[in-house]
Formats: C-alpha cells, structure tokens, sequence
C-alpha cells in the first residue's frame, strides 16, 4: 500500500471510530464500555483495556485521577495533551478517539497497542541488536518528523513511552510534556527524565526541538546497550555527567563504530549543532551512515516487517503487559471545575 493510500485509510478507520465513541455518555463511559485488564498503572492513575459491549471492538482508556492533577497542579499538562493529541494522525504516534469525565477522573479513550511496552522488551532481552534498533530508531525518527513539522515538541522520550501495535511498530505515548512552539521560539520548563534530559535545560538556557534529538542519541545508547549512557546515584550526579558531556566518554565495545558517530553527533553539547537541527533537518539523521539502506518507504507503508512482532490471539489480548491488582478503594471527588472543557 503506498504511503497516501495507507494515510487515508489510517484517517477512515480513525474518524469511524470517532464516529462510534462519540455516541457515548460523555460522564459515564463505562455504560458503553467493560474493563478487560489493566495494562500500566502510574501516579496519575491506571490505563484500562477496555472493549465495547457486545462488540470486538478494544481501546486503552487513560483514568486520570483529578484530586491528583489538582494536587501536583498538572491542569495546563493534561489540557495539552488533550490538544495536542487531538490534533494528531499518524502510524507512529498513539490516537486519542474521546475523552471523558466524571467527579473522579478524566479519562483519555486511546488506541490500544497490545505488543507490548518497548521498555519491558528491552529489559526481558538485556540489550537490542542493530537491526532491531535501527527499527525502533526509525519509528521514533517518523514520529518526530511529523511532530516537529506541527511545531510540537516532545520532551519525554525513553522506552517507557515506546509502545507496540499488533504489526509491532512502535508509537509513541504520552503526550503531557509535550509543547507547540513556534519556528526559532524557545520554551523554558524544566521537564523529562533525569537521563534523557538535554544540557540546556538542566542550565535553563531556554530549549527547542533539538532537546527531541538529543533524546533521541540517548535511546539509541540504550537500545543497544540496555543503559542510557549517563547514569548516576542520584539526579543531581546525572546531571552532573550529562553537562560533562558525551565528547570525553568512552563508549563500550557493544557500540560499533558508526551508532557511536550517529549518538555523538545527536549528543552534541551545543544544540546548534546537533544532527537533525543542521539545515537539511531531520534528513541528516535518516541519511546517516548507520542507517544507509534502512528502508524507509517499507517502513511508511508498513510493508518493513517489524523485528519485533508479536503474536496477538486477538483484539484483547493483553498477555504480553505485566498484571497488576485491581484498584484499592476509589478517589475523592474534586469539583473545582476545572475540567470543564474535556
């Protein structure tokens, strides 16, 4: 299928289910919708598998806990998300198809990606091959193209955020720090994972979408090594040895030449100089020598066998997520109102 024909048809399916979801109760989602599993929980809350009544029909709902949000004052990163997500369509990001809210929660009625989370993977296998990096490298490279392009920056790469569709390509999941800025504008918050987070804003310089690129070095080190290359007892000594830099760092033999020059060169210190943010953009990464015969037209159209597919017995399996307890008790209600507009 070519590249057009595959986007039309990921927009179809996408507004058909959109079509579907938005018959539902905007309050009580679960009158249309059961619990199948439980697929992550975090400190925001759990992300369900759910399917629809009487239909094989099977999405991941988001239930955010709102005291929670109130309580870390995360209203202006869920409400980003929300948008942000809203406007997106691509093969390599996750889809939003609906949102939804009651006392308790706000709830995020996502695609649900059954291959499992990357991060688990890397951790079961100890380390990834080239091949199987290169993969996961080029999904993560597409998504960031297709974003960068919207002027979204996403700021919180790393395995965890890596999911895996039944095909086993990779997308990219949550969305809450993520930012649109401007061409040549800079954003200041300080956000993303001790080791995945870029010299400038550790320094508060002020950062923009080159901190997606080096990001991107650091996930490459970990791919084929099962660490990120700065790692220390505590966040203050990570970003300690992130601001020495990785030009005086050793790289392990696991590394062969040229994912060390492609991680070096994405890594560079001064983000004016790093691969990606040069003036042929993006195309400088896809063109490296590392990647030289990756097929990227295969992989557009999906016809690029994933090296990490799965088998699925269907639209609900979900045996390849860790179990987790169901939840204890529930919420309080928060009534601020500050969600009224998801």
């Amino acid at each position: 299928m070519s590249n057009w024909k595959l986007s039309k048809a990921l927009s179809l399916e996408m507004i058909q289910l959109k079509e579907k979801v938005a018959r539902f109760s905007s309050s009580s989602p679960f009158q249309n919708l059961e619990i199948i599993a439980t697929l992550g929980v975090g400190g925001f809350g759990r992300v369900e598998l759910v399917k629809v009544k009487n239909e094989n029909v099977a999405f991941a709902m988001k239930c955010i806990r709102k005291k929670h949000i109130v309580d870390t004052k995360q209203q202006e990163h869920v409400y980003s998300e929300k948008r942000i997500l809203e406007e997106l369509c691509s093969p390599f990001i996750v889809k939003l198809y609906r949102t939804f809210k009651d006392n308790k929660y706000v709830y995020m009625l996502l695609e649900a990606c059954l291959g499992g989370e990357l991060w688990s993977i890397l951790r079961d296998r100890g380390s990834f091959d080239e091949p199987t990096s290169k993969f996961c490298v080029a999904c993560v490279t597409e998504a960031f193209d297709y974003l960068h392009r919207l002027g979204i920056i996403y700021r919180d790469l790393k395995p965890e955020n890596l999911i895996l569709d039944a095909e086993g390509y990779l997308k990219l999941v949550d969305f809450g720090f993520a930012k649109k800025i401007g061409s040549g504008q800079k954003t200041w918050t300080f956000c993303g994972t001790p080791e995945y987070v870029a010299p400038e804003v550790i320094l508060n310089k002020g950062h923009d979408f080159s901190v997606d690129f080096w990001s991107l070095g650091i996930l490459v080190y970990e791919l084929l090594t099962g660490n990120p290359p700065f790692s220390g007892v505590d966040q203050m000594m990570t970003y300690s040895l992130i601001l020495k830099g990785i030009e005086k760092m050793d790289f392990p033999r696991k590394i062969t030449r040229r994912p060390e020059d492609l991680i070096r060169r994405l890594c560079r210190q001064n983000p004016t100089e790093r691969l990606g943010n040069l003036k042929n953009g993006i195309n400088d990464i896809k063109k490296h020598r590392w990647l030289n015969g990756f097929n990227w037209e295969g992989l557009k159209a999906r016809s690029l066998p994933s090296p990490l597919q799965r088998e699925l017995k269907g639209p609900i399996d979900h045996s390849y997520f860790d179990k987790y307890p169901p939840e204890k008790g529930m919420p309080p209600d928060e009534l601020s109102g500050w969600d009224k507009d998801f």
